[in-house]
C-alpha cells in the first residue's frame, strides 16, 4: 500500500466550510486511492496493528465490529490526521466562538494530541469498521473524554454497488423545539465525509445557537464494507 495521500492539497476548504455550515457535513472526492482503499481494508484481519476490537452487538451498538489502531499508526492514517486537522481545526475554532464555547485548538495536531495525553487521553482513536450483511451502527457521538475535537473524518474503503449493497452514511441534526433532520451522504470508495462529533452552530432569528449531531450506518443490504475512521482526540 501507497503511503502517501492522493488528494489532500487539492481540497477547496472554502467549499468544505461552507457546506459544514449549511448542511453539517461535506464530502472529500478521491482522497485516497483505490489501492490505498484495498491495501487498508486488506489489513483489517492482521490485530498487530491494533489495541482493541469491539463487536458492536455485545454493547447494542448494532451489528458488525471495528478495531482501533495502536501506536503508531500507519503512515497513511498518520498523515491524514495531520494534514486534515490543521484546516479543521480553522473551522473549528470559528464554530466554538459562534457557540459561545471558549476551548480554541493549536494549529498543529501534535499540540492538540499533547493537550490530550496530558489529560490521561492517550490511547488513539483511529479505527477500522468491518459490516457484514445485516449489519449496522446505531446513531451515536464519538466522544472519549474532556478534550474533545468537534469535526471527525470517515473514509468509505469499500466500492458501494459493487462489494456491498445499503450501509449509507447517516447523519441526524437534533434542533432544538424542532423535528429532527436527516442527511444521507453518499460516498464512493476513496471518498470520505467530514461531520460533526457532537454539535454545531446553527443560525436563528436570534443569532447562533447549538443543535446535537448524531451519526451511524443504515443496513448492509448485502456484500461487506469497510470504513476508516479519523478522530482527531485521543481516548482515556
Amino acid at each position: 500500500m501507497a503511503d502517501s495521500i492522493s488528494s489532500t492539497s487539492t481540497i477547496r476548504w472554502d467549499t468544505i466550510e461552507a457546506e459544514l455550515d449549511n448542511f453539517g457535513c461535506a464530502i472529500l472526492r478521491s482522497v485516497l486511492s483505490k489501492a490505498q482503499c484495498e491495501g487498508l481494508a486488506g489489513g483489517y484481519p492482521d490485530d498487530n496493528q491494533f489495541r482493541k476490537r469491539i463487536v458492536m452487538a455485545r454493547h447494542g451498538f448494532g451489528r458488525g465490529e471495528y478495531k482501533y489502531f495502536s501506536y503508531p499508526l500507519p503512515d497513511v492514517i498518520s498523515d491524514l490526521r495531520q494534514s486534515l486537522y490543521r484546516p479543521l481545526a480553522g473551522i473549528a475554532n470559528r464554530w466554538n466562538e459562534l457557540m459561545g464555547i471558549t476551548v480554541r485548538y493549536p494549529d498543529k495536531h501534535q499540540a492538540f494530541i499533547e493537550r490530550c495525553h496530558a489529560a490521561g487521553q492517550n490511547r488513539p482513536t483511529p479505527l477500522l469498521l468491518e459490516y457484514g450483511e445485516g449489519d449496522y451502527n446505531c446513531l451515536h457521538q464519538d466522544i472519549y473524554g474532556e478534550h474533545v475535537f468537534p469535526l471527525q473524518v470517515a473514509f468509505l474503503l469499500s466500492k458501494p454497488g459493487e462489494d456491498f449493497t445499503g450501509g449509507e452514511f447517516v447523519l441526524t441534526e437534533q434542533r432544538p423545539r424542532m423535528q429532527s433532520r436527516v442527511e444521507i451522504v453518499p460516498l464512493g470508495q476513496g471518498d470520505a465525509v467530514v461531520f460533526p462529533v457532537s454539535q454545531r452552530p446553527v443560525k436563528g432569528a436570534r443569532g447562533y445557537y447549538r443543535v446535537n449531531m448524531r451519526h451511524g450506518v443504515s443496513r448492509l443490504r448485502s456484500g461487506k464494507r469497510h470504513t476508516l475512521g479519523i478522530i482527531f482526540h485521543d481516548s482515556q
